[in-house]
């Protein structure tokens, strides 16, 4: 029984830190240091050329970080984390560190903005290329992975449009290929999906959303395997410098203690909400993965313990009608971010995805009617209410 791995529930607590080693604390302490003293010239000698284990600087390693990414690797089954101070950060460090110029990247059919943004800096300053693909099928991939594609980049669930990748299925076909697999996975979070389990490599999250839960951090965390996790270290982190500060990975590791607690009722909550908008007249079109009738329905069945607490609706009428809708909503906060203990709705054409041109935008499949509500911890009957009046109103 000594011997027998904790259940995620009790990880998100405790994994990573021992009290004993801090004085006797309970709770992990903050190390609010920039730098580190050496007991000696030669001790410093020998930590700059890594033959003695220690910190030295905080942008290279810090005793609060170091529990926060520890716990985040084990969490999310790899050998090792990096902490960030976003989640860009963190997808800027993998895709630097991961491509060279003339460099070719197969991205999933949708990404995050800001993603997209990076994507094409990365084409023009440093001719990186990307592609989108529908990955639905081996064959789709097969086809358009090309002899100098360094990457596949996936998000699945896809922002904004709730559509799935069978991360398996892309995992056998890179791993042939020798092409390392990287993973959004900031909808789900650990608790609701691994990818590493399903054969991918690299896992990213913007830590701002789940892992935090409370909306006062920015942050980003990159799981995967020792080698390739101490590789972005020794460069993208190091030299481009986007560490996250202590204290926010303090806050961290307070927001991962209620991780399961809080997923729980976010999912718990978007059922009943799907249940009401599905059968709402001024709702066209709706998009959740717990929805039987979606497409990627098995996917999810297979990959996610349960569907996540995002849904994206389109409304009735045009952009206005929209626009109008968020307008009248009180409970519900429009903001742009996700997975706080507040609902939040936003639009996606002319916030999140505003940067993706018009044409790349509609192929993802992100029109000007198109909403997503980030569901969160309040009584679900009265966000179904806020969601009620607000309709009447339109």
């Amino acid at each position: 029984m000594k011997d027998k791995k904790p259940r995620f529930e009790t990880e998100v607590i405790h994994f990573g830190y021992h009290a004993e080693n801090h004085q006797g604390s309970l709770v992990p302490p903050l190390y609010q240091t920039s730098t580190f003293t050496f007991e000696s010239a030669e001790q410093g000698e020998r930590r700059f050329a890594g033959k003695e284990e220690g910190y030295i600087y905080s942008r290279l390693g810090n005793p609060t970080v170091k529990i926060l990414e520890d716990r985040m690797a084990a969490l999310e089954k790899g050998e090792a984390a990096l902490a960030f101070s976003s989640g860009m950060a963190a997808v800027s460090a993998v895709l630097i560190a991961l491509t060279k110029s003339g460099d070719h990247i197969l991205c999933s059919q949708g990404v995050y903005g800001c993603t997209f943004g990076l994507l094409e800096l990365l084409q023009e300053k440093y001719h990186i290329e990307h592609d989108f693909s529908l990955m639905d099928t081996r064959e789709t991939l097969e086809n358009q992975i090309k002899p100098n594609t360094a990457c596949i980049y996936i998000e699945t669930p896809i922002n904004p449009t709730m559509k799935l990748v069978d991360l398996q299925m892309v995992a056998d076909v890179a791993k042939e290929k020798g092409i390392p697999v990287i993973v959004d996975n900031t909808f789900c979070s650990p608790y609701l999906q691994n990818p590493i389990t399903n054969g991918c490599d690299i896992v990213i999250h913007s830590a701002t959303k789940y892992i935090c839960g409370h909306g006062d951090v920015i942050a980003g965390i990159v799981v995967g395997g020792r080698e390739t996790i101490n590789q972005i270290s020794r460069t993208t982190q190091k030299d481009i410098g986007g560490i996250i500060s202590p204290f926010d990975a303090w806050l961290l590791l307070r927001g991962l203690k209620s991780l399961p607690v809080r997923m729980d009722r976010h999912c718990e909550n978007t059922t009943f909400l799907f249940d009401f908008l599905k059968q709402h007249p001024k709702v066209e079109a709706i998009y959740y993965p717990g929805d039987s009738e979606h497409p990627d329905y098995a996917i999810m069945k297979k990959q996610m313990k349960k569907p996540g607490g995002l849904i994206s609706f389109s409304i009735k009428g045009t952009k206005e009608t929209a626009q109008r809708f968020m307008n009248q909503l009180n409970l519900i906060k429009i903001a742009v971010s996700l997975g706080d203990a507040e609902t939040l709705i936003q639009h996606p054409a002319t916030m999140t995805h505003a940067v993706v041109p018009d044409e790349e935008r509609l192929k993802m499949g992100i029109n000007q009617t198109l909403l997503r509500l980030s569901v969160g911890l309040e009584a679900w009957e009265d966000i179904k209410e806020d969601l009620e009046q607000a309709f009447d109103k339109i």
